[in-house]
């Protein structure tokens, strides 16, 4: 039974590879292996809920796909959450088209019936690329280093709009953005 299901953007390969990179870096030194040990992609949440018919998704995510052009990103600042998932991440420059976007996501899934969570309503989402979770507490200072020797702005493009499920994680499907057709 799954526990949920997120709505992700994916990247260019050498946006993707940089940001594995960065995984492989965290693996290699035991600070965090979840991302790879879940057979995550690289990505950026843009929904997630518990509550879904992921059939109901597929044609608002197509529709939503083919209507968007590749979105250029320049991940400019590292950061983490306070929470006990101790989650450290990429940040995207927000762009309006980056927030835009997701409020259309937002607006064309709420028309279908889906309930809109706190955290992916306009005024509350945090775009961000998971990069560790679950890093220990007594290692967070040193995960925060591996960050600053990355070379920062990175930057590429969101290719393709997917739906996964998880846990564990497992891609549904996926659009290329501005295409009809399945990537």
């Amino acid at each position: 039974m799954s526990e949920g299901y997120a709505i992700e953007f994916y990247f260019d390969p050498a946006l993707e590879n940089q940001v594995l990179k960065a995984w492989n870096v965290f693996a290699r030194r035991q600070i965090s292996t979840k991302l790879i040990n879940t057979e995550s992609r690289p990505h950026i949440t843009l929904f997630s809920t518990s509550f879904v018919d992921s059939t109901k998704l597929e044609p608002i995510i197509k529709t939503f796909a083919s209507r968007q052009e590749p979105l250029s990103l320049s991940f400019s600042s590292i950061g983490s959450f306070s929470s006990d998932n101790n989650v450290l991440f990429l940040s995207p420059t927000p762009s309006l088209s980056l927030l835009q976007l997701q409020v259309q996501l937002c607006d064309a899934m709420k028309k279908e019936g889906v309930e809109i969570g706190e955290e992916y309503r306009p005024d509350s989402w945090v775009p961000f690329c998971p990069v560790a979770l679950e890093v220990p507490k007594s290692r967070m200072a040193e995960a925060f280093s591996v960050l600053r020797d990355l070379k920062l702005p990175v930057n590429g493009y969101a290719m393709d709009v997917g739906l996964v499920e998880f846990s564990p994680v497992r891609e549904v499907f996926s659009f290329a953005l501005g295409n009809n057709l399945e990537s």
